[in-house]
């Protein structure tokens, strides 16, 4: 395998800024993928979900028919960590790690994909089946990328996303909704607070009624891979000045959710408790809604593959292949396109990629080198075995 070409790759993607606010966002990170495939004859196509914001797909298919396999990772990146002196497209390279922004979520694991897919071919390809790599845009903020390949109405047997899990195969996460809260008061002097109706403190009723009835009642839907749901009053703003009763206030929370849930439910438990604190407040109205910008139209629901699922088995048993023990299976503790995958297109899905998530998104985001390439082989060995006609 070209360890060395890999690697290279990851830089140029590393060195392309792809986060919100860079014009045509992920363009440039994506023709370096394309290309980087292109040269060792992979043909590869830039499919445009917005102007300028190309998903890239790059396939090898088998001799015989046989299962299809995806590999998936997201081009965008975050931003720059506010007030950071740290140049985060420099690909550094010391100690064996690469610095920089996407390294760890998640150029490093496309990097390895893309090594995967070549070396798949030059080793002789596929006695059967198809592997597809599937880099796609803006999974950080609406995941249109994914909406996009799914819409398109691709279909595989399994799929791969390459979040970082320190190559440890993951079987599932939590749900993710972000939600908002608008409350509408009444407006009055600070004087006289009894002619008005305080938006702020009917947000405060929420928050607390949410903390001591909705919290706790967690306990009795807790998922048997993924754990307990979980809520986060992410920022809360409202009113205008001291001295004026607050007639407008919003919460925005965030709102993990398990396969013990409906989404009917995650909505349903705010509504009652929103329901107890218009009791509290006449005149007072509520309205609870998706956050406008931080999802596209799909659910962001959770994810778990069957522990006994081939892919799950080709995964764990690449290990064996390269001379090294698998570790337990994990859960991922963040939100991915694959919950996408495996929801909307019924695409069986787990989460398997280089790096350390708790490096993702900071000011000293970074990736082993030996992870990188690791991951690539491990990719490779994984499809082998998966597209294994059955």
């Amino acid at each position: 395998m070209d360890d060395r070409g890999i690697l290279e790759l990851l830089m140029e993607m590393v060195k392309a800024p792809s986060h919100p606010g860079v014009p045509r966002q992920e363009e440039a990170a994506a023709q370096a993928l394309a290309g980087y495939l292109r040269e060792r004859g992979l043909p590869a196509d830039l499919v445009e979900v917005r102007e300028g914001r190309p998903n890239v797909i790059a396939s090898v298919a088998g001799a015989k028919p046989g299962p299809h396999l995806l590999l998936c990772g997201h081009l965008d990146t975050v931003g720059p960590n506010a007030g950071s002196p740290v140049d985060f497209f420099s690909a550094a390279i010391r100690d064996e790690r690469m610095f920089g922004r996407g390294t760890v979520d998640m150029k490093g694991a496309l990097a390895a994909m893309a090594g995967a897919l070549v070396e798949i071919r030059d080793s002789g390809g596929l006695a059967s089946g198809r592997v597809t790599l599937a880099a796609v845009v803006d999974e950080e903020m609406e995941s249109l990328g994914a909406e996009a390949l799914i819409l398109s109405g691709f279909k595989a047997d399994g799929a791969v996303i390459g979040e970082p899990t320190e190559n440890r195969v993951a079987i599932g996460h939590k749900g993710l909704e972000w939600l908002e809260v608008v409350f509408k008061g009444r407006a009055a002097h600070g004087s006289m607070p009894e002619a008005g109706i305080s938006a702020i403190a009917a947000a405060a009723h929420f928050v607390s009624l949410v903390e001591s009835e909705l919290v706790p009642a967690f306990e009795r839907r807790r998922d048997p891979v993924l754990g307990l749901p979980a809520i986060n009053m992410g920022t809360i703003k409202g009113g205008q000045q001291p001295s004026m009763v607050a007639a407008d206030c919003t919460v925005q929370l965030d709102r993990r959710w398990v396969t013990t849930e409906t989404i009917e439910q995650v909505m349903g438990d705010l509504e009652e408790i929103l329901a107890k604190v218009r009791e509290a407040r006449p005149g007072l109205t509520t309205r609870l809604e998706r956050m406008p910008g931080g999802m596209a139209t799909m659910l962001h629901g959770p994810l778990v593959i069957d522990p006994a699922h081939p892919l799950v088995e080709a995964a764990q048993g690449a290990f064996g292949d390269l001379g090294r023990a698998a570790g337990p299976l994990a859960v991922f503790p963040a939100w991915t396109d694959g919950a996408l995958l495996s929801r909307e297109a019924g695409i069986p899905t787990l989460i398997w990629g280089p790096g350390e998530l708790a490096l993702a998104h900071s000011a000293e985001e970074s990736v082993r080198l030996d992870e990188v390439v690791l991951a690539a082989r491990l990719y490779a060995a994984a499809a082998r075995r998966f597209t294994t006609a059955r």
